[in-house]
């Protein structure tokens, strides 16, 4: 019975070798009726008032000059900038092209376009600028709760290890 089993399990993976690596340009055309450049977009305006108000944060209850203020008035939009600039669709194209060659076949990509148009799968593609934009929201939130405790357990490592603790 072992060996039956010892050849099955090889011919699968002689089937899952020859499957068709899948072309650039089908992996474009999935990335263009997923519409993930917009997504990209949507996640970019999401940015700047999250960094904003990290920075609400970070400076809450202290007193700042009219120019540290302007600073930090400024330095969600700068930031913004750059990961605009450096996490451009033009950068991050070809390493998603890559990621999908590497991660699906042919027909994978085939069907996936297929699905994605498909009036469900629009329907799909147009309500994850929302979903993400909700998610990132409540991310925020959650982290809120979260990194005080993240800090009281760093403390307490640092403690333990007689590092003393941040303030």
């Amino acid at each position: 019975m072992r060996p039956f089993i010892a050849l099955l399990a090889l011919a699968g993976a002689s089937l899952a070798a020859t499957a068709a690596p899948p072309s650039d340009e089908s992996i474009v055309t999935l990335l263009k009726v997923t519409k993930a450049e917009s997504l990209l977009d949507s996640v970019y305006a999401t940015l700047e008032p999250a960094m904003k108000q990290a920075m609400q944060q970070a400076t809450a209850g202290k007193t700042l000059s009219a120019e540290q203020q302007r600073v930090m008035d400024l330095a969600p939009q700068r930031l913004s900038q750059v990961l605009r600039s450096e996490l451009s669709w033009a950068t991050l194209q070809p390493m998603q092209v890559a990621i999908y060659r590497e991660s699906f076949d042919q027909d994978e990509i085939n069907g996936l376009i297929e699905f994605y148009r498909s009036p469900l799968g629009q329907r799909f593609v147009n309500k994850m600028p929302l979903v993400t934009q909700k998610s990132t929201a409540a991310m925020q939130v959650h982290m809120q709760q979260v990194l005080p405790k993240l800090k009281a357990a760093m403390d307490q490592v640092l403690a333990e290890a007689k590092l003393g603790a941040t303030k």
